[in-house]
């Protein structure tokens, strides 16, 4: 039975989602599957890195090293954006006390061709502070803060989702290259003198002695 794009997408998914896996030391993730052969629709996806949050009547903004956010993919995803819902304590202009993320334009203009690897790497860009809007906030108090704060320098975690290929060293192959010679080449020796006899070219050589200069043809 031919299968529908949306289950295509969702198979697809996946496979990101597990090779990102396999490139992060940050990322993991569960899944919740309808039946066994069709692929899941849901996610809880954990980050293990640095992010920020506030205990409840704190002024305290302290670091917070795992966050769990629940992503469902709806019966209209990829048309329509998955349902996104923060489960962890998160202090972020664009995350809610309620754990609703706002992803700014996405969450008007949804592009249905961003994918679920791409959607969990602008996820990891909130956790960390590189990416926060303050001019339109969830989080009004975490939106005057991140204006005006001067003791964390941001982002608070400096490594991209995919840390585990960021540096790539090189391989077994290429480091076992020996280095480019920086000596220049040897030039082909060249004969003192060239005899052409018809189409015959002869090459002579002029030999020193102690009496006189002795001239050898080959």
């Amino acid at each position: 039975m031919r299968e529908s794009p949306r289950i295509r997408r969702l198979r697809t998914d996946l496979k990101a989602l597990e090779k990102l896996r396999e490139e992060s030391s940050i990322i993991d993730f569960e899944v919740a599957r309808t039946t066994h052969d069709a692929p899941p629709e849901s996610y809880a996806i954990t980050f293990r890195g640095k992010g920020l949050w506030r205990a409840d009547r704190s002024s305290d903004i302290l670091i917070r090293e795992q966050h769990v956010v629940h992503i469902h993919l709806g019966a209209a995803y990829p048309r329509m954006m998955p349902e996104l819902e923060w489960k962890t304590p998160i202090f972020h202009p664009n995350i809610s006390g309620s754990g609703v993320v706002c992803l700014g334009g996405y969450g008007t203009h949804w592009v249905p061709s961003l994918n679920l690897d791409e959607l969990c790497g602008m996820l990891w860009d909130m956790i960390r502070y590189q990416n926060f809007d303050v001019d339109s906030p969830y989080n009004r108090e975490a939106a005057l803060w991140a204006k005006t704060q001067r003791s964390l320098r941001l982002p608070v975690d400096d490594r991209p989702l995919r840390d585990r290929i960021a540096g790539v060293a090189p391989t077994r192959q290429e480091s076992a290259r020996p280095p480019i010679a920086t000596a220049p080449a040897k030039e082909p020796e060249v004969p003192d003198v060239l005899f052409i006899d018809g189409e015959a070219v002869v090459e002579a050589e002029i030999v020193e002695s102690n009496s006189e200069d002795i001239l050898f043809i080959d």
